[in-house]
């Protein structure tokens, strides 16, 4: 969960596709800790709003109408609040991979995808933002640990600290399971097959869906209470 005092992570998404746009947009509402600051269908539109908006974080595609979002990415570095960006695209080879980590995207997403990939990047993204908050916030510099956990989650975009008392290893094993099943799966699923207690394993389903990594839906029967499903989101 995030706190509730943190404002939210204002997200700026650029696609000159309007209907995907939209669906990110919804996605990225979905998420806690985030909220959309607008849409922008071209370059210019695009910068315009991250000069005046200044918004923290913004979704980029590379193919646009007026300006390749790389060359875009090049001007907004010369602003100077220059926001978070990951990058969605259907561009799948070395060159605009290369240009993109060089040119300092967190992530890199290629169309299509579930919404649990974009979940799960957004989620480590809030989180490296909380870590560096907290580190300008000290007046002590940051320990080797603390310089390799921002790497880490720029570079994997997992999930690298979990809640306080859930371990990090059973997170990944749940979350991967959870991944891997279809078409959704129960708490008692999870418990048989990875070998832990029932209870641990809601603790761990709801942690995750909380985060927006993965998704509930209830499956109501004839009688009771409804059934709690957990899956990884579609997208």
């Amino acid at each position: 969960m995030t706190d509730p005092a943190t404002p939210p992570l204002r997200t700026l998404i650029v696609d000159d596709d309007y209907r995907v746009a939209s669906l990110h947009s919804q996605f990225v509402a979905k998420v806690p800790g985030f909220e959309v600051s607008g849409i922008a269908h071209t370059a210019a539109e695009a910068f315009e709003q991250i000069a005046t908006d200044r918004p923290d974080l913004v979704l980029l595609d590379l193919y646009l109408p007026d300006e390749p979002g790389l060359d875009l990415m090049r001007r907004m570095a010369e602003l100077p609040d220059q926001p978070g960006v990951i990058v969605i695209t259907a561009a799948r080879d070395l060159d605009h991979i290369r240009t993109a980590i060089t040119q300092g995207a967190v992530h890199y997403l290629v169309k299509p995808f579930r919404f649990a990939a974009l979940a799960e990047r957004l989620t480590a993204f809030r989180d490296l933002h909380v870590r560096l908050a907290d580190l300008g916030a000290r007046t002590d510099a940051a320990d080797q640990q603390e310089v390799d956990g921002l790497f880490h989650l720029m570079r994997t975009g997992t999930i690298t600290t979990p809640p306080k008392g859930h371990s990090a290893e059973t997170m990944r094993l749940v979350r991967d399971y959870v991944r891997g099943a279809e078409p959704d799966v129960s708490a008692s699923d999870v418990a048989q097959d990875l070998g832990i207690s029932r209870p641990t394993a809601q603790r761990y389903l709801t942690s995750l869906a909380q985060q927006g990594v993965i998704e509930l839906r209830l499956r109501y029967g004839t009688t009771g209470r409804p059934e709690h499903r957990y899956f990884a989101g579609r997208g």
